[in-house]
């Protein structure tokens, strides 16, 4: 069983199940709550309610109720928007419940640093689905939702195993993300602008 009684190992689980929740919440915690009721890992206490089976069930029932609506063009856009309200709180809460336990001053410092992260990487996705969405290939949806999975876990499971590596890994992906996000707010507005002019009616030439 994998017990979280140093910084580095707290800090990496705090800023791990963060980061992820931005791409797939559910995916996270049917995870941490499949890891600590199977004894993997001994979470702590104010993060020992995902352990219960309710929990997991409702978080595996989501977790592939969005499996396939992240693969459809257009109503994957429409979840990230409608979970802009939903995984940045509970990203927070989760990042909060990691040092809950430790001191209240903690928890509420955890709780900002990691819903500002998971509305980081909540934004990034978005953003990039909203781009995929307006390109010609017929898969992109399914590769980026597959790949966004395959990260998630592998994340979680460095997270949680490999915390240096993780964290070095983290800051790696911030500082990317630092060079990316503006690069796709420049693309959104330059298609948001295409589609306005597209759907502006043209102007009728005046008669005499």
């Amino acid at each position: 069983m994998i017990e979280y009684t140093s910084l580095l190992q707290t800090i990496a689980l705090t800023m791990g199940v963060a980061w992820a929740s931005g791409i797939n919440l559910y995916a996270v915690v049917a995870v941490l709550g499949i890891a600590g009721l199977t004894g993997y890992v001994e979470l702590p206490a104010t993060l020992a309610v995902v352990q219960d089976p309710l929990v997991i069930a409702a978080a595996v029932l989501m977790y592939w109720v969005e499996f396939f609506v992240d693969k459809t063009p257009g109503v994957d856009s429409a979840w990230d928007a409608l979970h802009t309200f939903i995984r940045i709180p509970a990203g927070a809460m989760l990042a909060a419940g990691v040092v809950g336990e430790t001191a209240p001053e903690l928890a509420i410092a955890a709780g900002l640093l990691g819903g500002s992260l998971t509305a980081a990487t909540h934004a990034t996705k978005t953003g990039g689905r909203l781009l995929i969405n307006t390109s010609p290939e017929p898969f992109s949806n399914w590769t980026a939702s597959l790949a966004e999975d395959a990260v998630v876990l592998f994340g979680l499971w460095a997270a949680i195993n490999h915390p240096a590596i993780f964290l070095t890994s983290l800051l790696l992906f911030l500082v990317l993300l630092c060079w990316l996000l503006p690069k796709i707010w420049r693309a959104l507005r330059g298609g948001i602008r295409r589609v306005g002019a597209w759907l502006r009616p043209e102007p009728r030439p005046a008669t005499g």
